[in-house]
């Protein structure tokens, strides 16, 4: 992997990552070329005993732009500057111009609960220069690449003693809220370790405390001894639909063997995970006939400086239909109690999902 780090000229880090190599054939751009200053802060939420980010400069943060104004298209035009530039290059990451949090966070309101600077960091990753293509229709090569460049951000951003988890995510489709169309992920760096990761290290290393074992191998042994809800099965990697599944055609992917993050993927398990991906995304368009909705959340080892034997890299995926064409909303149970009903059965999704065969080049 070749890497090429610029600054843009507000003041943001653009990097550009190639297989081969990295070339930019014009001035580095951005959509606004004054010195980009956002601030956000957290709020203490007492109930609930989790933090709550707020930056309302997000308001302003582009939304489903016509393609001539996609800012996640190299620029073409200098008048119409994007984020990109013109080049060779195969995925761009760089500093979101509308973040949840930053390192330059500074004083928080003083309120009747506690607050603290926002510190942290939102970057984007462009998955290709490409606007007509998705993560799930790259060749095996570039989604490899994706993996090493989430590596890479991993142990850069874990680096910094204030960001204590390291979150890639890709939302795709309107449906569950994308505002940019073009084939983009996110990483966050967080100054705590979320909630939902936060929960299941705490059953990981109860489990591990318990038993001497990984909660997660035993849960794969099982789903590949029993078999029906298998959708991958590689020498280092699995594809499956969980059998306590919430939502409908939820996925999980793992590695057989705990490996604490994307970071500690050899490159054998690096292309292993790669072709699991592609599978469950192909998988999940040719079902739907259309591009497939979903929000994947890749769950790994925290960057908190403390020893973590319990963690086990996974994605999840978490679409938002009921098939054939009506939405799964989270209502009152899910969100007011956080008790998931789940309206079909996950033997059911996942043969519907077996049944389906893709190409994998």
């Amino acid at each position: 992997m070749v890497r090429q780090s610029l600054r843009k000229p507000d003041g943001r880090e653009l990097i550009l990552y190639g297989r081969d190599a990295v070339a930019v054939t014009s001035p580095v751009p951005s959509p606004n070329p004054a010195i980009h200053t956002p601030n956000a802060h957290l709020r203490w939420q007492a109930l609930r005993g989790e933090w709550v980010a707020y930056a309302t400069h997000r308001q302003q943060r582009t939304f489903l732009p016509p393609p001539e104004y996609n800012p996640l298209a190299p620029t073409t035009d200098p008048a119409r500057p994007t984020e990109l530039p013109s080049g060779g290059y195969d995925v761009a990451v760089f500093e979101n111009l509308f973040p949840a949090l930053t390192m330059t966070a500074h004083d928080p309101p003083r309120l009747l609960v506690p607050t603290r600077e926002g510190h942290g960091r939102c970057e984007v990753v462009v998955f290709t220069q490409d606007a007509a293509a998705s993560l799930g229709g790259l060749p095996l090569w570039h989604i490899a690449l994706i993996l090493e460049v989430w590596a890479e951000r991993y142990r850069v951003l874990g680096e910094h003693p204030q960001i204590q988890y390291v979150y890639p995510f890709e939302n795709r489709g309107v449906e569950v809220g994308v505002t940019l169309t073009h084939p983009h992920g996110q990483i966050y760096g967080y100054p705590f370790v979320p909630p939902i990761p936060a929960a299941e290290l705490r059953q990981q290393r109860g489990y591990l405390d318990e038993h001497g074992r990984g909660l997660l191998e035993d849960l794969i042994e099982r789903e590949v001894a029993d078999g029906r809800r298998l959708l991958y099965e590689g020498p280092q990697v699995v594809a499956f639909v969980p059998a306590a599944a919430r939502y409908p055609y939820e996925v999980w992917l793992a590695t057989r063997r705990a490996c604490p993050s994307v970071a500690d993927l050899d490159e054998i398990a690096r292309i292993d995970f790669a072709r699991a991906l592609k599978t469950v995304l192909l998988t999940y368009d040719a079902l739907w006939h259309r591009p497939f909705p979903y929000v994947m959340a890749c769950h790994q080892a925290p960057t908190d400086g403390r020893p973590h034997p319990e963690a086990h890299l996974h994605l999840e995926f978490y679409p938002p239909y009921r098939m054939p064409d009506r939405l799964k909303y989270l209502a009152g149970s899910e969100l007011g109690a956080g008790v998931f009903t789940a309206d079909t059965n996950p033997d059911d999704t996942a043969a519907e999902l077996r049944a389906v065969r893709v190409e994998i080049d």
